[in-house]
């Protein structure tokens, strides 16, 4: 009995993780709303998903860092932005510390959220089948939820 109130007790916890955090930034619903446009709000805030190749940074490949729509927070360099064919833009590994992560089992599947570490806004996911060849990973991103910031003088990739 001690055992199973052990195991009740430690799931919730992980449950959890992530949902009671305090962030940085901390803003009331109205205030986000007030800030990002309905369908920031809807991805950021809901944890909404924009269809596949409709956002404007999923075939976007110049040099530069993509930050936090909400908060300006720097997520991803331009470097680690790969084609994937997905739909999304797609990233092998994001900047240390600027993400967090939670399990997502939504929509019937068991998935890992990517949430901004600076304000706790949803980013997309993360999946293991990014390149090989560098972190195998594939951060599935919102172009919603990042703003491309271009690095300056510096010539575009093809």
């Amino acid at each position: 009995m001690k055992k199973l109130v052990l195991l009740i007790v430690l799931c919730s916890c992980f449950a959890s993780f992530g949902q009671n955090q305090k962030f940085k930034v901390q803003k009331t619903d109205k205030e986000w709303k007030a800030q990002l446009s309905k369908e920031e709000y809807e991805v950021l805030r809901n944890k909404g998903t924009e269809r596949a190749f409709t956002g404007k940074y999923w075939n976007t490949f110049d040099k530069g860092k993509y930050v936090c729509a909400a908060c300006g927070q720097v997520i991803f360099n331009s470097d680690s932005k790969f084609h994937s064919d997905c739909g999304w833009p797609s990233f092998d590994k994001a900047i240390k510390g600027s993400v967090i992560y939670k399990t997502d089992t939504s929509l019937g599947m068991v998935r890992t959220e990517v949430m901004c570490a600076n304000c706790g806004s949803h980013l997309g996911h993360v999946f293991d089948d990014g390149p090989a060849n560098t972190t195998g990973k594939r951060f599935c991103t919102n172009s919603v939820s990042i703003k491309f910031i271009p690095a300056k003088n510096e010539i575009s990739r093809k």
